[in-house]
């Protein structure tokens, strides 16, 4: 095979992969319940007794925005850990991470943390999307609340399909 017929032959698979990445089927709450299984395995001083707080994912570009897609797996997180035994309050607000002037440290709120105080609180469920030309890039950790110790992490991919796009807000 010559350089050319080569070349012509990697364009077309890259082409093709991208097609099928956009037109991928994806079970999202198959894919979820596996991340959260990973994350459970990877996650250290954990107990059944005390609750976790579920905060709403949120774009790692702005962490003051999230989407359906965060919401989504927010909610899709608290489902598999509850199946898992492990008893989670769920905390419906916007501003639940800010960012440290300077550092880029994500940091848990005032207003979160007075609720990981009034519910006793072992640890945040916390995560961030990122957005890519063809996936998109989720990371989830459990951050101890007494001290922002990460106690388990996972990251994942999801091919950036239709439905996916769906639920991500519109790209400026």
């Amino acid at each position: 095979m010559d350089y050319l017929t080569g070349l012509s032959k990697t364009r077309q698979t890259a082409s093709q992969q991208t097609t099928s990445v956009h037109t991928a089927e994806v079970d999202l709450i198959s894919e979820v319940r596996e991340a959260s299984n990973q994350l459970i395995s990877k996650s250290t001083g954990l107990n059944n007794r005390d609750p976790l707080l579920a905060a709403t994912f949120a774009d790692i570009d702005d962490l003051q925005q999230s989407s359906t897609f965060g919401r989504t797996l927010s909610e899709q997180f608290t489902s598999a850990l509850t199946s898992k035994g492990l008893p989670v309050i769920e905390v419906k607000m916007r501003e639940s991470l800010f960012i440290k002037e300077r550092t880029g440290e994500l940091i848990l709120s005032r207003k979160l943390n007075s609720l990981v105080e009034a519910h006793d609180a072992q640890a945040v469920l916390l995560g961030t999307y990122a957005i890519g030309g063809n996936y998109v890039y989720v990371n989830v950790r459990l951050v101890r609340t007494s001290d922002n110790i990460i106690l388990g992490s996972h990251d994942f991919s999801l091919p950036l399909n239709r439905d996916i796009k769906a639920m991500l807000p519109r790209r400026r």
